[in-house]
């Protein structure tokens, strides 16, 4: 079954664009297209979509103000926002509006896909350029994590390498070409990172490796 997907976006071209390509991959379906935050709210309610994917920026309502609308209406849809600003605030502020994950629109097509089916599991995802400044901010607004350094013990030498990346914000791709295996190979890396770790995400893997102190220099892989 399909992941039906919501896209608000007020330049036209843009969204109907995105809508094109995300109807090629075959786990999603473009459920409706609008270009306000008005008509968003009102579609979610006849459509009843499975993720939103929202730009941040729009006139006469921006995507920040339709999050915080549908917080308060206690509507908790995952909900994307797809934008060109790299701006830490504007991170930090649809997050704590509710917001399942943060995306730029320099990003690949497959990516944008790959971040809907992962929201659309609960999972938090941002641009793999944003991820340090959301360890950054969860750094300065959390406790630090309880895992002990022993958790280490669990990964192999090629799996903490893997994680050194992935704090770096670099996507499975990146990784595959800096180490010179295949990006399937990078996935089950991931995935067998996240299981050892009993992380949920990406971003928490990042965050582990920060407190763990592997951001700065991969290890060498046997």
């Amino acid at each position: 079954m399909s992941i039906r997907v919501l896209l608000v976006d007020d330049h036209t071209l843009f969204r109907k664009g995105l809508a094109e390509l995300l109807e090629r991959n075959e786990q999603i379906s473009v459920a409706g297209v609008t270009g306000s935050a008005e008509d968003a709210r009102r579609l979610l309610v006849e459509l009843k979509p499975d993720v939103m994917v929202t730009d941040l920026h729009m006139l006469p309502e921006d995507g920040l103000s339709l999050l915080r609308q549908l917080q308060l209406e206690g509507n908790n849809i995952p909900t994307l926002v797809l934008t060109v600003s790299n701006a830490e605030e504007d991170l930090a502020n649809v997050l704590r509006a509710g917001a399942r994950g943060y995306l730029l629109k320099d990003m690949e097509p497959d990516d944008v896909a790959d971040a809907i089916v992962r929201a659309s599991r609960g999972e938090t995802v941002v641009a793999p350029s944003m991820t340090m400044k959301l360890v950054g901010l969860l750094q300065n607004n959390q406790p630090a994590a309880q895992q002990p350094a022993s958790m280490l013990d669990l990964l192999t030498q090629r799996e903490r390498e893997i994680l050194s990346h992935l704090a770096l914000g670099e996507s499975n791709k990146v990784i595959a070409r800096q180490l010179d295996i295949s990006h399937d190979t990078v996935k089950l890396h991931v995935r067998h990172i996240l299981s050892k770790l009993s992380l949920t995400s990406r971003v928490e893997a990042a965050i582990f490796a920060v407190e763990h102190k592997l951001s700065n220099a991969p290890a060498n892989a046997n």
